[in-house]
């Protein structure tokens, strides 16, 4: 099965900061004009006025028809707004400001010509005041562009300094030279500023073009890692389909061949089949933990019969690497979940094996108050204190750089973690690299007296179900399980899909046999989900039929659904023996 592509699409092309900038700076100039104007026609009329009324002066008039003009020429500043290509024509109109504040400048440069008298100190004192105040206080409308700055100051308070200057008298020169120095001093203010307000731009769209590249590139990592999890997910599954059907083959074939000198081939085949599938359970396990199918049945339980199947296990395998396993028996007694606690002891003395090459492991087991220390001890490569986190994610292995899969898929202190999480237990890790480590799970010592062992039931091939019914649209999954349950003498009924599974519910119903359960895979052909099969060939039955879900799913969201709706469910691939030991407890269940 060959995932889709992740599609990589191309980023829409974003505008140069430069280009932006410019947009920007233009748009607050144009932003408050309006007003501006208004003000400013408010400022002539008065002056004009006031000094007409003061010296009668004909050329007070004049320069009040030049201003009227030029207030006139508002529109075609106006017109800015009304462009609906603004922020594309951003350099035209940046042009078009500099040039009208020139013009409009320029007027106000007349006014020192048109009204100053020699004779009159005051009223050159609040010419002085206007202009001077109206640089200073409207400059700061057009700092954005250092053109505009120009225009609008220069024209004006040159216009006034040489006014002063023309004079000739001592008094105006001192006056022009203030006037000048004033003018420094408003355009270095004003390039700072103008500067500041560049900066600022140039800052703001450098993180926003940074923020752009950093959410399409943490798209680009989600749908990249969507896609790998999609494509693991598919993989865990079809690699799961056919070792179903092996595993069941094989074990009809071992079955067959009791007794035969081809007997060894077959057990070493299944050896590999069950190696294969305890590096499959590992991904399963992981999803099932995450998905929260997996439900601790807490009881008080002996250690005693624990660690001795952890020296069944582990004991020739330390052999075969010339390492001392050394469980110590222990009369204690916890509380927790023998199916997973098992599971979890299993993979410490495994993953303590593993990156050990001399020396040991010891695993004990102490009482401190009212908790039971389990401890696994190894003499192996040791953990570097910036690992002592990462070990317990997925796929993370020490001195594993090259990924040996010799050395295993790095799930197994994953799991560790997982379980201990789920127990409520407490894990503590101390290791010195070269030296060795120890892991310690704190659990909750039990009382022995309070609680019995489970019996172990072997299962019996007699409450086997008679008829069994199975859904699955991979034939050789479906022969695999046809055949092993034919062996030992139940009728099978193979189908591939719900129409041929309701005839045949349909005919065995009509001929007096109904099926004692239902075997059907969970994924179906064309992707329809059989969970909801299922129930509708339960509902389609005239008694109660027992089902049992097979799957080689992964993904904790359908892991999730199958644990809501209360159905029995084995994970692919699946044991002959396991499968057998199913239907016998789903029959009883009945």
């Amino acid at each position: 099965m060959t995932p889709a592509p992740v599609p990589l699409t191309t980023p829409a092309p974003t505008l140069p900061t430069a280009t932006r900038v410019l947009r920007e700076q233009v748009a607050a100039l144009y932003a408050n004009i309006g007003w501006s104007t208004v003000a400013d026609g408010v400022l002539a009329w008065t002056l004009a006025g006031f000094f007409y009324w003061q010296t009668q002066d004909a050329g007070v008039l004049i320069w009040l028809g030049l201003h009227v003009i030029q207030t006139f020429r508002y529109p075609l500043l106006g017109a800015y707004h009304r462009d609906p290509d603004a922020g594309e024509r951003s350099a035209f109109w940046a042009r078009r400001h500099w040039r009208e504040l020139l013009y409009y400048s320029s007027t106000w440069g007349l006014a020192p010509w048109l009204f100053l008298s020699p004779q009159n100190l005051p009223l050159t004192a609040v010419l002085m005041l206007v202009i001077l105040g109206l640089s200073s206080t409207g400059i700061t409308a057009v700092t954005p562009r250092w053109p505009s700055v120009l225009s609008f100051v220069l024209p004006m308070a040159l216009g006034l300094i040489s006014a002063l200057a023309w004079q000739g008298d001592a008094l105006y020169g001192f006056l022009a030279v203030a006037a000048a120095v004033h003018l420094a001093a408003t355009l270095y203010f004003a390039h700072k500023q103008h500067q500041l307000l560049t900066h600022a731009l140039l800052m703001r769209f450098d993180n926003e073009a940074m923020a752009e590249r950093l959410q399409q590139q943490v798209s680009l990592t989600q749908r990249v890692s969507d896609e790998k999890s999609r494509f693991f997910a598919a993989a865990n599954h079809d690699l799961r389909q056919p070792l179903h059907a092996v595993a069941l083959f094989g074990a009809v074939l071992t079955k067959e061949l009791q007794g035969r000198p081809e007997l060894p081939h077959a057990e070493h085949l299944m050896q590999a089949v069950k190696a294969m599938s305890e590096s499959l359970d590992s991904m399963l396990d992981v999803s099932r933990l995450e998905a929260g199918v997996v439900v601790p049945e807490n009881q008080a339980m002996a250690l005693e019969p624990l660690l001795q199947l952890l020296n069944n296990l582990f004991g020739s395998r330390a052999e075969e690497k010339n390492l001392q396993l050394r469980i110590r028996s222990s009369a204690l007694w916890v509380r927790s979940d023998p199916r997973l606690l098992q599971r979890l002891l299993v993979n410490l003395v495994e993953n303590a094996l593993k990156y050990t090459n001399q020396g040991g492991v010891l695993v004990l087991a102490r009482q401190r108050g009212d908790q039971v220390w389990i401890e696994v001890c190894d003499t192996g490569i040791g953990i570097a204190p910036e690992h002592t986190q990462a070990i317990f994610e997925v796929f993370f292995q020490v001195d594993n750089a090259g990924r040996d899969r010799a050395q295993g898929l790095g799930l197994g202190l994953s799991i560790v973690r997982r379980l201990t999480d789920l127990l409520g237990a407490t894990l503590t890790l101390r290791s010195r690299p070269g030296r060795g480590t120890r892991f310690r799970l704190s659990l909750p010592l039990a009382t022995a007296e309070l609680q019995t062992q489970r019996p172990n039931i072997q299962p019996e091939r007699r409450a086997l179900p008679k008829c069994v019914l199975v859904l699955d649209d991979e034939t050789d999954v479906g022969l695999a399980v046809a055949a092993l349950l034919s062996s030992h003498g139940v009728r099978v009924e193979l189908t591939q899909n719900e129409q041929q599974a309701h005839a045949a519910l349909t005919v065995f119903q009509a001929q007096q046999m109904p099926f004692d359960a239902l075997l059907c895979d969970f994924r179906l052909g064309a992707g329809i989900d059989g969970l909801e099969v299922v129930q509708r060939l339960q509902q389609a039955s005239d008694s109660p039929l027992p089902v049992l879900l097979v799957t080689g799913e992964t993904s904790p969201l359908r892991l999730q659904r199958v644990r809501e709706a209360g159905v029995a469910v084995l994970f692919k691939p699946v044991e002959a023996e396991a499968l057998l030991q199913a239907l016998i407890t789903l029959r009883r269940t009945v």
